[in-house]
């Protein structure tokens, strides 16, 4: 059987009867892709342990992979072909004889509060040359800061998803396929209320809640990391999207937040995700005491 056919399928009722989302199934693609190309096979017949083998030996000491990405490696190939088991087109999964690295335990990366603060500021402050930039992007990192939202959740908020009145945020389809409602402070309440009055004075219509300036549709992933490495550089502090909502979420326990109510704010699956941010949040206090 060939294999992209095969894999072409898998793809599909991973999609449609599964419902994973869109990044999972481009994750399965690529892995997938890239084991056919390195084993130099075109049919399902051609899998062997030898090859599967191979694959994680090159990729472990010839690509660097770290353990993260052999654990990715590992889980898409085992899924795919526990897949192609069930339906009679394999009689063995020659990942369950791959043993899997450990991974480090390490505590999420974040900003101290004055970093936070600091980047808050450099982002309305920066000189702009339209004034919907400046209030469109300090709200852009607001959400971020202020309510924890990955970035694939903040790209896909609706207009109709931000309850300025009730102080909510509706999180549609989040990881997992899982909606969520988000509480909101009043500090954030009054920075998306001001984007919006921006927002309504350039007459955008589209249903995206944060637009694009020159057009009328939805911000883009690749303007929000134009705008992310801008404020980089403005404000000479290292960070990423997602070190933002560990920002979020260790500020959040240091206020009084309980670790349940922050696990359902982030949309976590399991509470244990979430108890990380504990340790995180222990060791800052113990460095201030110092």
């Amino acid at each position: 059987m060939d294999i992209k056919i095969l894999a072409q399928k898998f793809y599909e009722h991973s999609s449609y009867i599964r419902g994973y989302a869109k990044p999972t199934i481009l994750r399965y693609k690529h892995v997938i892709n890239f084991f056919c190309k390195f084993a130099h096979i075109e049919t399902i017949e051609q899998v062997t342990e030898k090859n599967v083998r191979e694959l994680f030996m090159h990729g472990r000491v010839q690509r660097g992979w770290q353990a993260n990405t052999f654990i990715i490696y590992h889980k898409t190939l085992r899924v795919f072909f526990r897949w192609c088991i069930e339906l009679g087109y394999m009689e063995e999964n020659f990942i369950d004889s791959i043993e899997v690295p450990r991974l480090a335990k390490r505590l999420p990366s974040k900003l101290t509060r004055q970093e936070a603060e600091k980047l808050l500021d450099v982002t309305f402050n920066y000189p702009y040359d339209y004034k919907y930039l400046r209030y469109r992007n300090h709200a852009i990192f607001s959400m971020f800061m202020f309510a924890g939202l990955r970035k694939s959740e903040l790209l896909k908020l609706k207009l109709t998803d931000v309850d300025i009145e009730n102080l909510t945020l509706f999180v549609r389809q989040g990881k997992g396929n899982k909606d969520r409602i988000i509480p909101i402070n009043f500090t954030l309440a009054e920075t998306l209320r001001k984007y919006l009055s921006e927002r309504k004075r350039l007459r955008k219509t589209c249903p995206e809640f944060f637009a694009s300036l020159n057009r009328n549709c939805g911000f883009t992933d690749s303007g929000l990391k134009r705008l992310k490495d801008k404020m980089q550089k403005a404000s000479k502090i290292e960070f990423t999207i997602h070190k933002l909502r560990h920002t979020f979420a260790t500020l959040m326990l240091e206020g009084g937040c309980d670790i349940y109510s922050l696990s359902r704010m982030m949309g976590h699956s399991d509470i244990k995700t979430t108890t990380i941010y504990l340790s995180a949040s222990a060791e800052l206090r113990d460095y201030i005491s110092k």
